[in-house]
């Protein structure tokens, strides 16, 4: 058997256990070569890799609320600012723009933030809620998404970037957040409300 596809043949024959140590170990040695290049690596919804004066690491459990942020390319602008303010409140908020990484399988990775954050907050405008979009497939994740939260949790959140109508489904069903017309007061009102929304799933 040629050399290639004999590896190609064993590369198959791997048990998925064998297969999934390799790739443990494949991504531990890339952590260990940027923590030793003095670069923080971040594991996403378990924390990061940080590394101390001296040498070695430390690691730094995430237990920020994470809010993943759906929107339009035309809202872009104003989703960038409410990234901005969310995080420097203390929010991991996921953005694509941000958060995906070259060559990712994007809509896995888009999928995945979305079963994995605390809250979804779709950014409504006249752009994104009559436009043939990935932010409308987000939605319906979404939507199916919160079927599995608690009844008394707080999952998808509507948040009117200005005057707009809201799709009948999430109109009869969920309370909307309007961040209009003053942008910074609303963004800091839904900060409020997430932190209060924490605090109670925690004291249950």
């Amino acid at each position: 058997m040629p050399a290639k596809s004999k590896a190609a043949a064993d590369s198959q024959s791997l048990s998925p256990p064998v297969r999934d140590l390799a790739s443990a170990r494949h991504v531990a040695a890339v952590i260990r070569t940027c923590l030793k290049e003095g670069r923080r690596v971040e594991i996403e919804r378990l924390g990061e890799f940080r590394p101390v004066c001296g040498g070695g690491f430390r690691f730094v459990p995430e237990n920020r609320p994470s809010v993943f942020l759906a929107y339009v390319s035309e809202d872009a602008a104003r989703v960038e600012h409410l990234c901005e303010i969310l995080e420097s409140a203390g929010f991991d908020a996921w953005m694509d723009r941000r958060k995906l990484l070259p060559g990712q399988n994007w809509p896995r990775a888009i999928e995945r933030a979305i079963a994995n954050a605390d809250f979804f907050v779709a950014c409504l405008s006249r752009h994104s809620v009559n436009k043939r979009s990935c932010f409308q497939g987000e939605m319906r994740f979404a939507l199916d998404c919160a079927r599995r939260i608690p009844f008394d949790q707080v999952y998808f959140v509507p948040a009117r970037l200005e005057s707009c109508s809201i799709p009948l489904r999430i109109e009869q069903q969920l309370q909307r957040v309007d961040l209009f017309p003053d942008f910074e007061a609303s963004a800091k009102r839904l900060i409020s409300f997430i932190r209060s929304e924490m605090r109670r799933r925690r004291a249950v």
